[in-house]
């Protein structure tokens, strides 16, 4: 065993590794964890209490209780929604239709020398923060952070001698565990916040949440993290990790004068191509532009969540169609399909574990098992009779933990934000405070809960540089990112608090 190896195996973290990759294959863990959440979700039924809790959706009190998978009813549902669990699996179209255009742009060889003509150009010392800062700021796009920032950060690095992983793990803590950091406030902020304010009017208060409640801290979070993921990635992840010893090698040939014609042509196609997406996306009637039913505005709402990943397949398959065909890899119809094939052929193993993966997070929310471990988990805090600051920070590490059973953000918003919003604004705690407060709990746990849509993504991801890695291998990698990640954004937002200054414009922390 090399002393890299010794290394990553000793301490905590090399203990999570060992226990996590002596599970079996993450394909039979899901299915295991799916048979002890039916026999979970029996016992729940029969002996577990109703729990109640106000929904500011319906406006009431909502009475809820565990469903079992063992009756009758419940077995026909595991029958009859194993296929639309798969199709309908948020990250499997997002993933394969972002893959095809990416595939495209790597197999005709731009990716790789793109990345060398960078490389060329960025300092070493800013490499890591660079890939970091760009899934944070990636995360404006939704869920494209994933499927384009994240394999790349792994191929930046490799590009660069590094370990691949690392830099996978650098864009993954980035991507997911800042997600509620950026430059920019985007459909996420909208969405909390318009929670936010039904909450505070089911509880009787006449107060309005802007959406750019979090604005100046989100943009200042932005940066810290940066420097916090880069710090442990070059100082925790990267030492751990140790030489890279796996097949994937890059090439590293230097750029040769028909490649720089290639990147010239692809650049020039990339340039077209963005001024065609201009056209239809910046004019008022802009064709991409639709009416908000709320607003009555033109806006680009729903392109974003439903047309912005085919402009992401475009977005790569443009210039790397244009740059094959400058370098003589791309000379036929069967090339173009060629790269799109073999990138979906690299997908194989993750259509696997979708499926499963699929079923067990229907099974948890079909249950209700999730949403009666918020309600209680919420309950509990407001029983423990905490105010002011312990109680945000209280609500932080609370937060943060019913995260790794329940990742969709406007889903836990909904049960939590009518007993907290509410709550701590009769102690004078300022609702964009308490909002601020549940997105940092939200984001830092993302990274090393398996119920999160896209754990099984980075897996495969993983496997295609390391295929020893398992799940041990990334909860190790990523907890460091999380913990480091939760402590610093808390220490900020407690600095906030004690100066007093404004999480936005107009957004006081107390009332």
């Amino acid at each position: 065993m090399s002393d890299s190896q010794e290394n990553s195996n000793k301490g905590f973290l090399g203990f999570i590794e060992r226990v996590g990759n002596g599970l079996p294959h993450p394909v039979i863990i899901f299915i295991l964890l799916s048979l002890a959440l039916i026999v979970i979700s029996e016992f729940a039924a029969r002996f577990g209490a109703p729990v109640e809790y106000f929904s500011a959706a319906e406006g009431e009190m909502v009475t809820i209780e565990a469903v079992s998978l063992m009756t009758g009813e419940g077995i026909a549902h595991i029958f009859n929604s194993a296929v639309g669990n798969f199709t309908g699996f948020a990250p499997l179209g997002t993933v394969l239709v972002a893959m095809l255009g990416v595939g495209i742009a790597e197999w005709s060889g731009l990716i790789n020398s793109t990345l060398k003509k960078l490389l060329g150009n960025v300092p070493t010392g800013l490499l890591t923060a660079t890939v970091v800062f760009a899934g944070i700021i990636s995360n404006i796009a939704s869920d494209a952070g994933y499927v384009v920032v994240i394999p790349l950060g792994a191929i930046i690095f490799a590009g660069a001698g590094r370990h691949p992983i690392a830099g996978l793990a650098a864009a993954f803590a980035g991507v997911s565990a800042g997600f509620s950091a950026n430059l920019i406030f985007g459909p996420t902020d909208a969405l909390l916040v318009g929670i936010t304010n039904e909450a505070l009017l089911s509880g009787g208060i006449e107060y309005d949440v802007a959406v750019t409640a979090n604005w100046y801290f989100m943009i200042v979070s932005t940066f810290v993290l940066t420097i916090v993921g880069a710090i442990v990635t070059e100082k925790i992840v990267e030492p751990r990790l140790g030489e890279y010893t796996g097949s994937y090698k890059p090439n590293n040939e230097p750029i040769t004068a028909e490649e720089n014609r290639g990147m010239r042509n692809a650049l020039i196609a990339l340039l077209v191509f963005l001024g065609i997406m201009a056209y239809l996306m910046v004019p008022e009637n802009a064709v991409l532009r639709s009416i908000n039913e709320t607003t009555g505005e033109m806006t680009l709402d729903n392109f974003l969540s439903n047309g912005l990943l085919f402009m992401i397949l475009l977005l790569f398959a443009v210039p790397g169609y244009f740059y094959g065909r400058t370098t003589g890899k791309i000379e036929t119809s069967h090339d173009l399909v060629q790269g799109m094939s073999e990138s979906m052929a690299s997908m194989g193993g993750y259509l696997v574990l979708a499926f499963f993966a699929a079923q067990f997070i229907n099974y948890f929310s079909f249950t209700n098992l999730g949403l009666i471990l918020s309600v209680n988990g919420a309950n509990f805090l407001e029983s423990i009779g905490f105010v002011g600051l312990p109680l945000i920070l209280a609500f932080i590490l609370v937060t943060a933990f019913l995260n790794l059973f329940i990742g969709s953000a406007s889903a836990k918003w909904a049960i939590m934000a009518p007993i907290f919003a509410p709550m701590l604004y009769e102690v004078n705690i300022a609702p964009e405070m308490t909002l601020m407060a549940y997105r940092i709990a939200d984001s830092s746990t993302n990274i090393i809960s398996p119920l999160m849509s896209y754990f099984a993504m980075i897996l495969v991801f993983a496997k295609r540089y390391d295929e020893e890695s398992g799940l041990g291998t990334i909860i190790s990698t990523m907890l460091s990112y999380s913990i480091a990640f939760l402590i610093t954004w808390s220490l900020l937002l407690v600095l906030w608090y004690f100066t007093g200054l404004p999480l936005g414009p107009g957004a006081e922390i107390i009332l």
